[in-house]
């Protein structure tokens, strides 16, 4: 009886082993992709990005400067002339400035830009990275 149960230990042991050690190797594997996410977010540079008519640059720098409502107005005038991926990173930038003062818009905002990126974009690695904050 005694060897029985010495054998159930054993295989329990083991069994337990084995989890603590796939969690550990799930965890890690998980930081190891938050840092690549962070690093490919970090080597794209918004100013690079195409979609920003030239004409507007100077314009969308001062709203940027002014703050998230004249930002917001730019955006309904100046829209519909942007284009992926740069309007992507742009509207970002403006779910980063008003998530605080209304998240709702925040949200609704960054579904938008979510639903119209492909994973190919380079926008993307930044989608998924703010993904928790605005779902």
């Amino acid at each position: 009886m005694t060897r029985l149960i010495t054998i159930f230990i054993i295989v329990v042991a083991l069994y337990g082993g084995y989890h603590l050690f796939s969690y550990w190797e799930q965890i890690k594997n998980e930081e190891e992709t938050t840092k690549h996410e962070a690093a490919a977010v970090a080597e794209v540079q918004p100013e690079n990005l195409p979609g920003l008519p030239p004409q507007l640059a100077q314009s969308f720098q001062a709203a940027q400067r002014q703050g998230p409502d004249v930002l917001r107005n730019w955006l309904k005038i100046n829209g519909k002339k942007l284009q992926d991926p740069r309007k992507a990173w742009i509207e970002l930038d403006y779910c980063a400035a008003i998530v605080r003062e209304d998240p709702a818009e925040a949200r609704r905002v960054f579904a938008l830009v979510k639903e119209r990126t492909p994973p190919s974009s380079p926008v993307w690695p930044r989608v998924q990275q703010l993904q928790k904050t605005y779902e």
